[in-house]
């Protein structure tokens, strides 16, 4: 459902203004007229619209395939927009879509309508429509964009399922060890307040009284350091050095330049496969990759392109592309199948990012398991060897 305000005269010519909740601007003209109002301006409400959640790319999939397969067996696109407004799995998709439909029937195109809700379709995706709407494929960019939408969400499944368990196990062992600190040291105390203590338990001691006398203010120094860490992160001069400084850290840059790869030439190669032309291909491309190591390097590329050079120097250049994957691009300039190249090592990078994901948690866990040992082992030990030192006195 939607908000709309109105202003419009009764029958004596009176004015009147309000509110109406429906489903789109037709369907407030029909409420007022139902009222014997006569509108004057009728304009949606979208003052809140940040608050509504994100469509997800699982169910932007499911809609793509099924206008796909409903325009595939001779639907007019209007009665298939209208249908799938009808749906109830998503609402709020669901009323996009007859918004969209609405457009349509007043003679606006598919891409410009989808282009209004720019929070539920990206750039990526109006572009590819507009793309299959001149070109007079929009059935095949449907279908294509249902699976590279799957392909994206399969990929962020893996890499957070592969996270979760480290994640998991980092929280638990802070809380055991918090825990530790708050209910159990402090029982010591009073009976190591006549004897003198070694480092250890002095540190072990004074960690616990600080968590328990002060931790208003420890929470006040972390979201301080946290909201400095994240100004930080948004200048760019930060995240220039940030990027550089991750490439150099064995195996994790390894893995970050992968996925910024694979990001870049599944979103290139899918929307050169579908019509877009190479200097907004590349330029949609940049705005999702979301590295600005690899977002430098497609600046350099657009102008190379733009200067009728190769794209593949500048790219490998920028120390993130392997020289098979640099080569790999060059072959496909120069045998003109890059769409089908840039697909290839999508698929390629992803099947090692996969990889090199499950070792890197398999890697993670031991460590994290041998660090949450060590600090119960310091606990014990600081506990322990004070009463040791004084049964050996006594």
């Amino acid at each position: 459902m939607a908000a709309f305000q109105y202003i419009a005269r009764d029958q004596l010519g009176v004015k009147v203004t309000g509110t109406l909740t429906v489903v789109t601007r037709q369907a407030a003209l029909i409420e007022l007229q139902s009222r014997d109002l006569a509108p004057v301006q009728v304009r949606e409400v979208h003052a809140r619209r940040h608050w509504q959640r994100r469509v997800s790319p699982r169910h932007l999939a499911t809609v793509y395939r099924q206008l796909a397969d409903l325009l595939r067996v001779g639907m007019p696109l209007l009665r298939a927009l209208q249908l799938l407004g009808r749906g109830k799995s998503n609402p709020r998709l669901a009323t996009v879509m007859t918004a969209i439909a609405d457009d349509i029937a007043e003679g606006e195109r598919l891409g410009d309508a989808m282009a209004k809700h720019e929070d539920v379709f990206p750039s990526i995706q109006v572009a590819m429509i507009r793309a299959g709407e001149r070109g007079g494929f929009l059935e095949q960019v449907l279908a294509r964009l249902g699976a590279f939408l799957e392909n994206q969400a399969d990929m962020r499944s893996k890499v957070l399922g592969n996270l979760i368990y480290p994640v998991v196990l980092l929280f638990v062992g802070l809380g055991i060890v918090i825990a530790a600190l708050v209910f159990f040291v402090p029982k010591f105390k009073d009976f190591y307040s006549r004897i003198e203590l070694p480092l250890p338990t002095k540190i072990l001691l004074g960690a616990s009284n600080a968590l328990t006398n002060h931790w208003l203010l420890i929470v006040l120094g972390v979201a301080g350091v946290v909201a400095g860490c994240w100004w930080l992160r948004r200048q760019s001069s930060v995240q220039l050095a940030l990027a550089r400084w991750q490439l150099r850290i064995p195996r994790l840059g390894a893995l970050v330049s992968s996925l910024a790869v694979a990001r870049f030439t599944r979103i290139l190669g899918t929307l050169l496969g579908n019509g877009v032309p190479m200097l907004q291909a590349m330029q949609i491309s940049r705005d999702a990759v979301g590295h600005v190591l690899l977002a430098e390097a497609i600046d350099q590329a657009q102008d190379a392109v733009r200067a009728g050079e190769p794209l593949a120097k500048p790219l490998a250049d920028c120390g993130m592309f392997a020289e098979d994957v640099a080569e790999m691009i060059a072959v496909g300039e120069s045998a003109n199948n890059l769409p089908e190249v840039l697909t290839t090592i999508a698929d390629t990078l992803e099947k090692r990012i996969d990889r090199m994901l499950s070792l890197f948690v398999r890697m993670m866990e031991p460590m994290l398991l041998l660090g949450l040992a060590g600090v119960v082992l310091f606990i014990f030990v600081a506990l322990i060897v004070p009463m040791l030192q004084l049964s050996a006195t006594i």
